[in-house]
Parts: structure tokens; C-alpha cells; sequence
């Protein structure tokens, strides 16, 4: 009995010992997860980067917002390195750049790949600055189903549905899809479609008519996507920031404040706390502004 009770007691202590752990992590990732303003003082560019696929947009847009609020920052730039990702969340950041821009210069700076929902959000800025390798465009929209119905038939399973709506299992892995299920979400798909070509023609003030052929989700080089308006010039992150110096009324090289990146902790993930434990377990499903 004694020898049960000190087991426990070992478990107990350990399970407390990592709890411990990972509120200190925690604490001190919040402690270091402040603004990294560069040397120097007074006015600067804020650096928003968008990086990997958009899973989600609440932490880009409460960045944006901040930047967009705070008065010391004269201009924004948004560091564009993404495939794309989730509809929704490409909106909600577009939305955010939009508003921004109506108080201070936004900027976008496109990295090795900044297409579909990178590209998208691209859009929302007042200039658009692309490597000539870069790749971007994709302006289309996906979603994807296993059908999984003659490996289940092989191996003998069978699976019974129950359901209160005909077309409320959709995209079941089990079956094929019907003809009229397949109409029905290819009709939602050419609106979202409509959605990011509208969007694309706003930000860059370009005729939606004109746009259509280049909307069918193929991919352009900076050079060719220059060529054809979706973006304004050439040129690296330094020519981004330059150009927000200057919209911005500041001298050359600006002050650059931009937040340090907060890392997942033991905390987050034994807790299941925060966006970024979200994104690092895979992010959402559903339709998608993502390059394939």
C-alpha cells in the first residue's frame, strides 16, 4: 500500500513538474514576444510577414491593425511568402489591409511565392513590389475529396449513413459523388471564384472583363505578372521598404518594428493554447485560394 501511495506521489510531482515548465515557457515567450524596433527611435515602417500556408487570420489582422493605429508607424509592409490557404481567412486580411490603407501607405513585398490567397491578399495593397522570379497569380479556388469507395468495397466494410437533408453528407469518402452534388458545389466554387476576381480588380483597379482569361488559377512570374498589371514593379524586400520610406515621408534606410515571432512552447502544447499550435497542427480544411 505504501509502495502505491509513493508511486502516485511520483506521477503527481511529475505531471506538476511539467505543468510548472510550461507556465515559465509560456511566461517568458510573452516576456520576449514584443516589438523588435530596430536601432534607433521615433517614426519607422511596420513589417507584417505572412508566411506558409493561411491557415487562419486573426493574428496577421491584429497586427495590421495595431500598426495601422499606432502613429509612429508611417507605413506598412507586408512580406508575402505563401501559396495561399483558407478562403475566409484570405478575406479577413484583405479586409484588414484595405482599411489600412485608407491611413497610412501598405506596401506588399512578395517572396519566392506569393499566390492564390498570398496573392489575393497582395491585392488589398497600394503597391505591389515582385522578385522577377517570383511566383504568384493563381487566381482560382479548390476543393478537394478521397474518394475511398473501392478500397472500402475490397477490403469488405460497408458504411450506413443516417442523415436529414439529402445532400447533407457531400463529399462522403465512401461514395461517389452524384452529378447534381457535383454541379451543386462546382456553383458555389465559380462564386468564390467570382469573389477573388472581384477583389483582384478592385486592388489593382483593373476591368474584371480584361482579367477573366489570366483568372484560371495558372501561375506567372513576377515578370510576366508586371507585364500583364497585377503587379507594380520589381524589385526585392529593400526596394518594398525604400518605396514605404518614401510614401511614408521618412529618410532611407527607415526604422523597422516588427514583432518577434512567438515560438509554441511546452505550455501550448499541452494545453492546446493559441493560433500557432493551430497552424502546427495542419490548419483547416474546407474551400481553398491555394496554389496547387
Amino acid at each position: 500500500m505504501a509502495s502505491l501511495k509513493k508511486k502516485v506521489f511520483i506521477v503527481l510531482a511529475v505531471v506538476a513538474g511539467l505543468i510548472f515548465l510550461g507556465s515559465v515557457a509560456a511566461v517568458i515567450a510573452l516576456a520576449f514576444s514584443g516589438e523588435d524596433s530596430g536601432p534607433g527611435f521615433g517614426s519607422g515602417v511596420g513589417l507584417v510577414e505572412v508566411k506558409g500556408t493561411i491557415a487562419s487570420s486573426e493574428e496577421t489582422v491584429r497586427q495590421i491593425n495595431k500598426y495601422r493605429d499606432q502613429k509612429s508607424i508611417k507605413a506598412i509592409v507586408l512580406r508575402v511568402e505563401s501559396p495561399g490557404g483558407g478562403v475566409a481567412a484570405s478575406q479577413e486580411i484583405y479586409q484588414a489591409l484595405w482599411q489600412a490603407r485608407e491611413q497610412k501607405p501598405v506596401i506588399c513585398s512578395m517572396g519566392e511565392v506569393a499566390a492564390s490567397g498570398g496573392y489575393y491578399i497582395a491585392c488589398a495593397c497600394d503597391t505591389i513590389v515582385a522578385n522577377p522570379g517570383t511566383l504568384t497569380g493563381s487566381i482560382g479556388v479548390i476543393m478537394e475529396f478521397i474518394n475511398a469507395e473501392e478500397l472500402i468495397r475490397k477490403v469488405g466494410l460497408r458504411f450506413e449513413v443516417v442523415k436529414a437533408g439529402e445532400v447533407k453528407d457531400i463529399g462522403s469518402f465512401s461514395r461517389r459523388m452524384t452529378p447534381a452534388e457535383r454541379a451543386m458545389l462546382q456553383t458555389m466554387l465559380d462564386d468564390v471564384h467570382q469573389q477573388f476576381m472581384e477583389a483582384v480588380a478592385q486592388g489593382r483597379g483593373l476591368d474584371l472583363e480584361a482579367l477573366k482569361p489570366y483568372a484560371d488559377g495558372r501561375v506567372f512570374t513576377g515578370r510576366q505578372a508586371l507585364a500583364l498589371g497585377l503587379v507594380d514593379t520589381l524589385g526585392t524586400l529593400d526596394d518594398a521598404l525604400a518605396i514605404a520610406a518614401r510614401m511614408g515621408g521618412l529618410k532611407y534606410p527607415p526604422r523597422i518594428i516588427k514583432e518577434r515571432k512567438r515560438k509554441i512552447n511546452l505550455y501550448d502544447l499541452l494545453f492546446d493554447l493559441g493560433e500557432e499550435t493551430t497552424k502546427w497542427k495542419g490548419g483547416t480544411v474546407g474551400l481553398k485560394y491555394l496554389l496547387r
